[in-house]
């Protein structure tokens, strides 16, 4: 079980300024988890894959091609150009 004092130093490090109700309303609630991921140490896992997901995704991209593209219709887009060139201000000097 969370203490008050604990809220605070947390809230403290996490740079947080909490009301006193809010500082009783996550004692009781942080507490709460607290409790609840012990019921859940008691569980006997040996036997279980670890995993990252519940259930099983894989992520669904596009596949990559090169397309050629028209000179100038890449050019439309920019900002600013020059003839056929992309224009951008000047970082670096001579000194």
């Amino acid at each position: 079980m969370l203490d008050r004092a604990q809220v605070q130093k947390v809230a403290h490090l996490a740079r947080l300024q909490l009301t006193p109700e809010e500082e009783e309303k996550f004692t009781t609630q942080l507490s709460s988890i607290l409790d609840y991921f012990e019921l859940l140490s008691e569980l006997d896992v040996t036997n279980v894959q670890p995993t990252t997901r519940a259930i099983e995704v894989s992520n669904v991209v596009r596949v990559d091609r090169q397309q050629p593209y028209p000179r100038e219709d890449i050019l439309e887009g920019a900002p600013d150009r020059e003839g056929e060139f992309f224009k951008v201000p000047k970082i670096v000097t001579g000194d």
